[in-house]
């Protein structure tokens, strides 16, 4: 190797040796193996590489207008116009009105009112008008009022969940609660932060539900282990699962969280994407906790909500925010001082504005709101039933219905051919049929051992999200693969 003039060696600073471990510990399946490969997948079909497919269909991120969903035109209009406002001076109003409905334009003159130029640094825990709109929006909701103070403005829900998690952990003995299986944000952020992961299992053969024993069991694993537990991560609507939690089971929740002193993280990006709201409703966790009456008060709750699912699916423009409920008010000031660090983007603030505050009946523009939001949903709904029935008629494979969110999350049991298999080549059994099912179909899911699963069990996770036009390829392959490798992995001696 060279050497430098001061005579060392002319070799990179960070290196594998050196880097920051944890970082190598971190691990995010939805944009892993699988992903990296169904990208060279992709670059091969356009570069006329021949494979058994025609396209490919990624199946493993919530990333709806990434698979063409269209976005809310109002929504779009507003935004367009606070990044242009040169179209509401008066001398172009006249060709503006043309091409813009009168309520969004009005609507973009008063969000620049309050927010000034977007390209200019916003309030640091968010645009104080924007603020006040979620706090009415999450006090109609609930029932319940909401302080415009407690809510902080985030680049997407994740970034909200990051800052948290910072707060709370002090020192690698703490301990996170979170459920098994679990969007994979959490135990990477917990790895970077050097902290203990304390999971919790949801019953799978319950609907994925969750019980006060095994909650109890996971907390008094962790006692036993010197784990000093903190919080507790629920993610309802479930990610991967789909399931809506009763609120006689959230009652539980918050009673276990009071008795042992952990703070409730509730993870509730899913919120409208509920699809049997007759059966199985959203309800809040702030506003269960505010109907258990005065003994819960100052019980701690920290609620997020982001513009990347529902039928808005504005994941790119990275707009969220978080309640907090019942902590200290010097926390809250810390809360207020890392946020200042990084502070939010103001364009993807103006669609949570655009979110909790929507065309009202009457408007210009809400029967075309209302339209394009309902069939999102219908579309939804049927492409969940669409892919939940296939699944289940697949050899060895059972599935359990998605209440609310943009997943499944079935259940495979493979032969003892592939098991061995994947031995072989170093890989979870769940991983090898997923690979195999990108490489015959053109289909990327995630594997379940991602997300967390019981010893032995093998899962995948698929949204639902592609064009509805897809589905009935997608099916008829995922059945055709499943059928062959089934076949050829029955019998591994013949192998």
């Amino acid at each position: 190797m060279m050497a430098t003039p001061n005579g060392k060696n002319n070799s990179k600073v960070p290196t594998s040796s050196n880097m920051n471990p944890k970082v190598y510990r971190a691990e995010y399946a939805v944009c892993g193996e699988l992903s990296i490969k169904a990208e060279k997948l992709k670059s091969d079909l356009v570069n006329g590489v021949s494979h058994p497919f025609k396209r490919v269909v990624s199946c493993n991120m919530g990333n709806p207008q990434g698979l063409n969903q269209k976005p809310i035109t109002f929504f779009r209009q507003v935004a367009s116009l606070v990044e242009y406002p040169d179209l509401l001076k008066d001398e172009n109003i006249e060709l503006t009105l043309k091409l813009y409905p009168s309520d969004a334009i009005s609507r973009a003159k008063f969000l620049l009112e309050h927010v000034g130029s977007i390209g200019a640094y916003p309030h640091s825990q968010g645009i104080p008008h924007i603020r006040e709109n979620v706090a009415k929006f999450i006090s109609e909701r609930d029932g319940y009022p909401a302080d415009p103070a407690n809510i902080f403005m985030t680049q997407g829900s994740s970034a909200g969940v990051h800052l948290t998690l910072q707060m709370i952990v002090e020192h690698p003995n703490v301990g996170i609660m979170i459920p098994i299986p679990q969007y994979p944000l959490y135990i990477a952020t917990l790895s970077i932060l050097d902290t203990k992961p304390v999971p919790y299992y949801l019953d799978e053969s319950k609907d994925w539900g969750l019980t006060l024993i095994e909650l109890q069991r996971s907390y008094d694993e962790a006692v036993k282990e010197g784990i000093e537990t903190r919080a507790l991560v629920i993610i309802n609507p479930g990610n991967p699962t789909g399931q809506c939690l009763t609120e006689e089971s959230m009652r539980e929740i918050i009673g276990f969280c009071r008795r042992n002193k952990v703070i409730l993280l509730a993870d509730e990006v899913y919120q409208t994407n509920v699809y049997q709201p007759n059966l199985h409703p959203f309800h809040s966790f702030k506003k269960v906790l505010k109907s258990m009456g005065p003994e819960y008060e100052g019980q701690e709750l920290i609620s997020y909500h982001s513009i990347s699912k529902g039928m808005i699916g504005e994941c790119g423009r990275r707009g969220g925010y978080f309640e907090c409920e019942g902590l200290d008010p010097s926390i809250l000031e810390q809360i207020y001082k890392i946020s200042s660090i990084s502070l939010p983007n103001v364009q993807g603030q103006i669609m949570v504005d655009l979110m909790v505050n929507p065309p009202k009946e009457g408007d210009p523009s809400y029967e075309q709101y209302k339209k394009e939001y309902d069939d999102i949903y219908v579309s939804l709904c049927n492409r969940a039933e669409k892919l939940w029935g296939a699944f289940n008629t697949l050899e060895g494979c059972t599935c359990n219905p998605a209440d609310g969110a943009m997943y499944l999350f079935p259940r495979v049991r493979l032969p003892q051919g592939a098991i061995a298999a994947a031995k072989k080549k170093g890989k979870t059994p769940d991983q090898f049929y997923c690979m195999a099912m990108l490489e015959a179909t053109g289909v990327c899911v995630v594997a379940g051992s991602g997300f967390g699963q019981v010893q032995d069990t093998a899962h995948f996770r698929s949204t639902f999200l592609p064009q509805p036009e897809l589905f009935d390829d997608i099916c008829s392959g995922i059945k055709a693969f499943h059928a062959e490798f089934m076949d050829k992995y029955r019998d591994y001696s013949r192998l």
